[in-house]
């Protein structure tokens, strides 16, 4: 398979969670990279073209909201799914985030195979191996 530089980042505490995206992702043409926080997830972006982050909003240290925040003000035109299994905690901020400009999408955890691979190519385009 043809692997094209497209870069998919997933920023998540749960080693979990990263290992479901690189597994779902692992036979496409994404190349994945994981943080298990949001300062080091902008690293991560500071140092590469991503073509696509997925974001958990609850970690330790740098939250998902501020992360989103620095993320936009930086990297404004990079495609940003929020995913999160604690929506309801989280409306306020989001709801803010949105009225202030900041695009990104929502899907709510847990995700599985088909669907992590779903959002990606509704993002990116085709992802299989066999995809021009």
């Amino acid at each position: 398979m043809k692997k094209k530089n497209v870069l998919v980042l997933v920023i998540d505490d749960d080693p979990a969670v990263r290992s479901a995206f690189q597994l779902a992702l692992e036979d496409t043409c994404c190349n994945v990279t994981v943080s298990p926080c949001g300062e080091d997830g902008l690293s991560v972006l500071d140092a590469a073209k991503v073509d696509l982050v997925f974001l958990d909003l609850k970690m330790p240290g740098m939250g998902g909201v501020v992360c989103l925040r620095r993320i936009k003000e930086r990297f404004s035109n990079t495609p940003v799914y929020i995913v999160t299994a604690f929506v309801e905690e989280y409306v306020a901020p989001l709801r803010q985030a949105a009225l202030d400009g900041l695009e990104f999408e929502l899907v709510r955890k847990p995700l599985d195979r088909d669907q992590i691979r779903e959002v990606t190519a509704s993002v990116l385009g085709p992802i299989n191996g066999d995809a021009a």
